[in-house]
């Protein structure tokens, strides 16, 4: 018996015997007759922490922003710092290297070994549309792949009934681009996808087809919708008439719009007053020394367009909820998976001589400058496991469940948490075993008491490693390193914007969390690297 046919034999058996209808596989109980709720989960790609109105930005994002004031917004929420990664952990609530992906996909002309960085979702792992399906959900994603190239490694062999979207990571919004390398793969359910007209937009086409989705589910049966952008992830591509909307905005530069968003996000309760903003990143000039700001304001002025129309889809997705009478019972968590991106590009097969940005012909990026103000209060960008690479706005809605409208919750969530969650509502039993085949066990908690306003167990400890950049975090206490320095210790309830290294005022408490670390290392098989690594207490090198 395959995969496939294992989950299918498995719905009707677990709807019979394994899921009472009142209580979940993790002892909850529902209310009395409650139906199983609907779940939308939405994945921004390398949005920073202050990138959205609901958390301190200037951009337009009315539709996230209703999200956030009829539901719970989480102030201490986690990725695992880059695209692949994070795709794993949340479809399997595992670490990534559990599930296979504890790098980026494969896809070159080398086959990676079998394990923990084999750049495609393994076998030891059960994906949320897989482990759905076995209670009964519709299952359907739209967007951005990127745990798999392969055919068979394809959404509509994990678990998804309909799939469209990008198969590989970052593209042209405009369509395919032939000299993209390594190539571009769009499909549509288990086919090849190829984009036509003028007029094709990735975030407009994930939207359209996640509507589509919907509108043509039968609602008689619970769904699970995935929908995952791509943007603003770059190239900055975004069309005329939302980038008109940013332009000359952001002239006041990198410098001001950090202070401005610094002090919404405290007046907004995002984060404490005691945590101080972290200093301009030492390898961005001061605003006031930049000499092209008119082409540093447009890029901005791009990026914030490309989370327009992000939002501007995110609300079609709403009012198609409400139009076909689910938006009462459908929760809808959004989230990020990476801090903003610091990327320069330089790739002029794909970039015309003199294209502005934003424009089809353009292929660039807002760089580490722009990115620094995404991530503001914090340090570092995607790549890193610093609060500027990890922390995610998450938020939560779900009317019939959802009470707290409008608040706030400094509970630590990790994003391993989403599958939990899933399991846990739809009532699905995790197994232990699929077609022969050892399932790792769910790393992630449920989110569940904390949606119904409880305080759930503290979750505690968490572990990041991506490329030699690597973290803990224990209650309050967080140590981290980069993959060139020494590991830092902060005191994050005081300092969240990790500006105090206490390792060497604090040396057995460092010792002993990375002993944790390295006993967590060794169990999910990350790779030694030849550089880095240093001894707790050692000053930590700059990158």
């Amino acid at each position: 018996m395959n995969r496939r046919q294992f989950m299918s034999s498995t719905i009707g058996a677990l709807s019979a015997a394994a899921l009472c209808p009142n209580q979940n596989a993790f002892g909850a109980t529902a209310p009395k007759g409650a139906s199983k709720p609907n779940i939308v989960v939405i994945l921004a790609d390398d949005l920073g922490f202050s990138d959205i109105g609901c958390y301190g930005s200037e951009i337009h994002t009315p539709n996230l922003d209703r999200l956030a004031g009829e539901g719970l917004r989480f102030t201490q929420a986690y990725n695992v710092a880059r695209c692949c990664p994070s795709r794993a952990a949340l479809l399997t609530g595992l670490y990534p290297h559990q599930a296979g992906m504890g790098d980026m996909t494969g896809g070159g002309a080398k086959e990676r070994p079998e394990g923990p960085y084999q750049g495609y979702l393994n076998q030891h792992c059960v994906t949320m549309a897989e482990l759905l399906k076995t209670a009964g959900y519709s299952t359907y994603m739209s967007g951005k792949w990127h745990v798999g190239e392969k055919r068979e490694h394809w959404p509509l062999k994990r678990g998804f009934d309909r799939y469209f979207g990008l198969i590989s990571g970052a593209s042209s919004y405009f369509g395919i681009l032939p000299q993209e390398v390594p190539p571009r793969v769009m499909v549509r359910d288990d086919a090849p996808y190829a984009p036509e007209g003028d007029h094709f937009y990735m975030t407009d086409a994930f939207t359209d087809h996640a509507v589509e989705f919907l509108k043509e589910h039968d609602a008689s049966k619970p769904f699970l919708l995935y929908l995952a952008y791509t943007a603003p992830h770059w190239p900055l591509h975004a069309l005329e008439e939302d980038i008109a909307k940013y332009r000359g905005k952001y002239g006041m530069g990198w410098d001001k719009l950090r202070e401005q968003r610094y002090e919404r996000m405290v007046k907004q309760g995002i984060i404490d007053p005691k945590w101080k903003l972290s200093p301009r990143d030492s390898e961005v000039p001061a605003w006031d020394g930049v000499e092209n700001k008119e082409d540093w304001d447009l890029r901005m002025a791009v990026y914030a367009a490309m989370i327009d129309r992000m939002d501007q889809g995110i609300g079609r997705v709403l009012d198609t909820l409400k139009r076909q009478g689910m938006e009462e019972n459908t929760l809808v968590l959004f989230l990020a998976d990476n801090g903003g991106c610091h990327e320069h590009l330089d790739k002029p097969k794909l970039h015309k001589p003199g294209a502005l940005p934003g424009t089809r012909e353009s292929y660039l990026s807002y760089e580490r400058p722009w990115a620094n103000a995404s991530n503001t209060p914090f340090r570092m960008f995607k790549h890193w496991c610093h609060e500027g690479g990890v922390a995610t706005p998450l938020i939560a809605r779900w009317p019939a469940r959802i009470k707290q409208h409008g608040e706030l919750t400094g509970q630590v969530a990790h994003i391993t948490d989403i599958m939990a969650t899933c399991a846990d509502l739809s009532g699905a039993q995790y197994p232990d075993t699929v077609a022969g085949q050892k399932i790792t066990p769910l790393v992630g908690k449920s989110l569940a008491p904390i949606l119904e306003g409880k305080t759930r167990e503290p979750r505690s400890p968490l572990f990041w490693e991506h490329e030699g950049n690597r973290a803990m975090r224990e209650d309050q206490w967080k140590l981290v390193a980069t993959a060139t320095g020494d590991w830092e210790l902060y005191d994050l309830e005081a300092d969240r914007t990790e500006l105090t290294n206490l390792a060497q005022a604090q040396p057995d408490r460092a010792k002993a969390m990375l002993d944790s670390w390295n006993t967590w290392a060794k169990e999910v098989g990350v790779k030694a690297r030849e550089e880095g690594g240093g001894k707790p207490g050692a000053a930590a090198k700059s990158e």
